[in-house]
């Protein structure tokens, strides 16, 4: 697909539109439905990069951008998730992470079943769009929505703690124009074809944080 110059991939506007949703108001029982809802699209985003590693055994940047998502201590050391310099896939984090919330949580077991049937969706898509999806992902399309995200003010608990570290953190892995993530993954040059990888994200979003759309 070819743009013309001040033109913008559709998949970008769904970014613009998570960006704007009511982030700012959500209560710290809507931020934890949040992070659990981001724990089922970050298993989704590490299948997708071992998808395109899997295409590109080759591909030096990618090799790179797996060593900073995968079995990496990058977000190590963090209390009651990680001890110092352990190696772990950044959706393990998210999983520990969500541990530290009482285990009488009556939200959880409907955000999951959310998260279930996103995985399942996601699972039938073609796999270079998948493959694909990860430089829209790193090349500031999750830079721009984790730092809305951030805008948040309700971060009580040990696990939004652990979420907020993490969003923070990867932010920082995208910071660098040349050397980020996104620099890592921005030759695998996306275009519509990820549209609806963004649109069933947000489609999760909002369904188990009603909120948002406020």
């Amino acid at each position: 697909m070819t743009l013309k110059l001040g033109e913008t991939f559709q998949y970008e506007q769904v970014v613009d539109s998570i960006c704007e949703l009511n982030w700012r108001d959500l209560t710290s029982e809507e931020l934890t439905d949040v992070a659990t809802i981001y724990y089922y699209f970050s298993i989704q985003f590490r299948e997708n990069l071992q998808i395109a590693r899997d295409l590109h055994p080759d591909d030096e940047k990618l090799i790179e951008l797996e060593a900073g998502e995968c079995d990496t201590a990058n977000l190590s050391p963090w209390p009651g998730v990680a001890h110092a310099e352990e190696r772990l896939d950044h959706d393990e984090f998210i999983r520990r992470s969500l541990e530290l919330l009482p285990i009488d949580s009556s939200r959880r077991p409907a955000v999951d079943e959310i998260g279930r049937v996103y995985l399942a969706n996601i699972r039938q898509m073609d796999l270079a769009i998948r493959a694909r999806s990860i430089a829209s992902y790193e090349d500031r399309g999750l830079e721009r929505v984790f730092n809305a995200i951030l805008t948040s003010t309700q971060w009580h608990g040990a696990t939004l703690k652990a979420f907020e570290h993490f969003l923070v953190q990867h932010i920082k892995f995208d910071l660098d124009p040349n050397l980020g993530h996104g620099a890592l993954a921005r030759h695998l040059a996306p275009n519509d074809d990820v549209l609806p990888l963004w649109a069933e994200f947000k489609r999760i979003l909002v369904k188990a944080v009603p909120g948002l759309l406020a």
